[in-house]
């Protein structure tokens, strides 16, 4: 069997507001384009990964069941990707957010999936309750939760 592409694109479908929807999505991330938009379909490029979208009517919607995770390097970036797509949308928990357009992001720092991961499982547990109390993840408190567990040592 032989297959011509085989990579995955997302397709998104939008009530109506495609074109509205791709001009927030390219002026957040960078290496972004609009590639085609036109007759209620379009596509697009969010930082080198490829979307294809149409305007479906309200048929059907967005739900959490499936949802878009960035890793970021540092708080700033947190702190950005979740300023701007929270615009108009709606904050959850846990790094989770939708959009003004209802599509579920999990905007996580690189630094929790470290931290998680810590040989010494108390302070795991402890960063883990940590990001539990948290809507926008904050790195320093993550950081200040597994360092209390050294000090009640």
């Amino acid at each position: 069997m032989s297959i011509a592409s085989n990579h995955i694109q997302p397709c998104l479908w939008f009530d109506d507001d495609l074109e509205e929807a791709v001009r927030f999505y390219t002026a957040i991330f960078p290496n972004s384009s609009i590639d085609h938009l036109g007759s209620g379909a379009g596509e697009f490029t969010l930082d080198g990964l490829t979307f294809r979208a149409i305007n479906g009517g309200p048929a059907f919607a967005f739900s959490q069941a499936v949802s878009f995770a960035i890793s970021c390097a540092d708080q700033f970036e947190v702190d950005y990707y979740w300023d701007s797509l929270a615009d108009g949308g709606e904050e959850s928990v846990c790094g989770w957010l939708k959009d003004r357009f209802g599509l579920s992001w999990q905007i996580v720092p690189a630094r929790l999936y470290e931290l998680a991961a810590d040989p010494d499982p108390e302070r795991a547990l402890a960063v883990g309750r940590a990001m539990l109390g948290m809507r926008r993840i904050v790195v320093a408190e993550l950081e200040a939760a597994a360092d209390a567990v050294n000090r009640a040592e």
